[in-house]
């Protein structure tokens, strides 16, 4: 009983620093109107699953990312950053925390069939997601991960009360896992070091979905790139900036899956299993690059034109699934 009053009392005060954030932003001149009707059939519901404290595994959080979803909490500190494609050509974030987690992740959103593929690479990885269309939930549940959802996970969720649902449900990570997992469970299969010789100076790239755009702008002041998402620049609530160390372009095939949302347009599926080109970004430079992740359960090695492993700048690495 105490336990439950603790957890109302740290969501109360959250909810109102989250707030009083977002609102500093917003005088700042970040925009957070607009939006979409929320596609997740499962309305913030899920079947029941596995409960308690898991060790030894990374966390996956879906996160919002409309334009009244923004300032997002949480995605500065996070190791792997993906984007996806969804429905009506808009993207949706994955989060993936191995070395530290934050106190609040969000917004949180639905869960989509491609997610599924992707997080084959960790070893039960856990995620957080606000529900999924029912036809998928039989996936969900069969899937190698610990699912959790505000209806199996008590304490670790709470709705902030200064903006509009569906983009308003953020977690408490500690409700999921004691801590985090550590960077050995973070198997992606990327490689870390130095960069690589070659490489294009290239101070911006950008990405276009069909409803949505990114630029990646290299800051040498921060040895960092700053990201423009859908023309406005990304920042916490507090107002830094999401900046990566690197950025991959992915070049993947995108079709559409057996789902439908609410409107009954199919979802896209992103297939992350295969070979492709890739982009590089790194160091103000961009790279030429092949992915290629033969199966599920492994992670994704990148390669450099002569055939030697492309490496990564120490940091958080955005990963943008464009269409082939």
């Amino acid at each position: 009983m105490g336990g439950r009053r603790r957890a109302r009392g740290r969501r109360a005060v959250t909810t109102a620093l989250l707030a009083a954030a977002t609102a500093l932003v917003m005088a700042a001149g970040c925009t957070t109107s607009g939006g979409t009707p929320d596609d997740g059939r499962g309305h913030d519901s899920g079947t029941a699953r596995s409960r308690g404290p898991e060790q030894g595994s990374v966390l996956a959080v879906k996160i919002d990312n409309v334009r009244a979803a923004r300032p997002q909490a949480g995605l500065d500190a996070a190791d792997v950053v993906y984007v996806e494609q969804v429905e009506g050509g808009l993207s949706r974030l994955m989060a993936v925390y191995a070395t530290r987690l934050p106190e609040v992740v969000g917004p949180v959103r639905s869960a989509r069939e491609s997610d599924l593929e992707l997080l084959r690479q960790f070893d039960r990885p856990t995620l957080a997601f606000s529900g999924a269309q029912s036809k998928l939930l039989p996936l969900i549940d069969r899937a190698p991960l610990l699912a959790r959802t505000p209806a199996d996970s008590d304490g670790a969720w709470f709705r902030d009360t200064g903006r509009q649902a569906p983009h308003n449900l953020y977690l408490h990570p500690d409700g999921l896992l004691p801590s985090p997992a550590g960077r050995a469970a973070l198997t992606t299969g990327f490689r870390y070091g130095p960069a690589p010789s070659g490489g294009t100076a290239q101070d911006r790239r950008t990405v276009d979905y069909p409803s949505a755009d990114f630029a990646f702008t290299w800051s040498a002041r921060r040895h960092r790139y700053l990201v423009d998402m859908d023309g406005k620049r990304a920042v916490t609530p507090g107002g830094e900036p999401v900046a990566p160390a690197t950025v991959v372009v992915q070049y993947v095939e995108i079709r559409p899956s057996e789902y439908q949302d609410f409107l009954g347009n199919h979802t896209p599926y992103t297939e992350t299993v295969g070979s492709g080109k890739a982009l590089v970004l790194r160091d103000g430079r961009t790279y030429d690059a092949t992915w290629n992740r033969p199966q599920a359960a492994g992670g994704t090695e990148f390669t450099a034109p002569d055939g030697s492993p492309m490496t990564f700048a120490a940091g958080q690495v955005w990963v943008v699934f464009a269409k082939r």
